[in-house]
């Protein structure tokens, strides 16, 4: 029986194989005014669900695409999983999308997998063994940019989320440089590689699948991420959204990010 990281792994690739079968020609359906869901996400989605009930019969799971069971909330390990992070990114044929696989532990991120299948990039992290990237096969040590100056900053937006408040924040900040990406994981996986060196979404409009994989990846290559009133992200709650937004950084002005996206939602700027 594989252990946690390498069930994960095996299984981040294996989903990502499905979605590639159906990159060219996506089956599209609408769960809602601008929320697309395709077979695709349908597919991956209950192979990983099979395959973690068969491998972890004890463990609770908590997917983006499948019923919520409320048992999971009696249990003390929780998969958390998004099949296709970045759908309409996969519709448009950008290679912006991933698989995530986050292992909740007492509500806390445990471990994290983040597979973008076009590039074959595998981010992972478990707390307390640090974080890694695997490309072109080979692996190396993921660690934060220590960058403190916002001027000298690159900010990871969203491709096709993006708000009028993280213009008011970088504004604030005096962040000039940014960097466009679909998927949340890998924008916080850009954070990882020191690429960029913060993420804020504001809405409550992501939800535990969009955050847990990558959480304990960031926190492991020495960066931090919060709700925007600088509390650390809770996992397996019965509120599966994140109703207080987040914030993903390199952690050198994590606090000044904060302050200037509370600023920004009471209109004082």
């Amino acid at each position: 029986m594989p252990g946690d990281l390498e069930a994960a792994r095996m299984l981040a690739v294996r989903a990502g194989a499905i979605l590639l079968e159906h990159y060219s020609r996506p089956e599209i359906h609408w769960k809602g005014r601008g929320n697309p869901v395709t077979e695709a996400d349908r597919f991956a989605s209950a192979f990983l669900v099979k395959e973690l009930k068969r491998l972890f019969p004890d463990d609770g799971i908590l997917s983006e695409e499948e019923a919520d069971d409320p048992g999971r909330l009696s249990r003390s390990r929780v998969w958390i999983i998004d099949p296709l992070d970045g759908t309409l990114e996969f519709i448009g044929h950008r290679d912006e999308f991933a698989v995530m696989i986050g292992l909740s532990i007492n509500g806390t991120a445990g471990l994290g997998v983040v597979y973008q299948p076009i590039t074959e990039k595998l981010y992972y992290g478990v707390a307390g063994s640090g974080a890694f990237l695997i490309e072109n096969r080979a692996t190396r040590l993921l660690q934060i940019s220590r960058e403190s100056n916002p001027r000298a900053m690159t900010i990871a937006l969203s491709r096709s989320h993006h708000c009028r408040d993280v213009d008011v924040i970088r504004g604030q900040l005096g962040i000039t440089n940014s960097i466009c990406l679909g998927s949340m994981g890998l924008k916080v996986g850009l954070i990882c590689e020191g690429r960029a060196h913060l993420y804020v979404h504001t809405s409550g409009h992501t939800s535990q699948w969009d955050t847990c994989a990558p959480d304990v990846i960031l926190q492991e290559a020495g960066g931090r991420m919060t709700d925007l009133f600088r509390a650390p992200m809770r996992y397996n709650g019965p509120e599966v959204r994140n109703l207080r937004g987040v914030i993903a950084s390199n952690g050198t002005i994590h606090d000044r990010i904060a302050e200037a996206a509370q600023s920004a939602l009471a209109g004082e700027v």
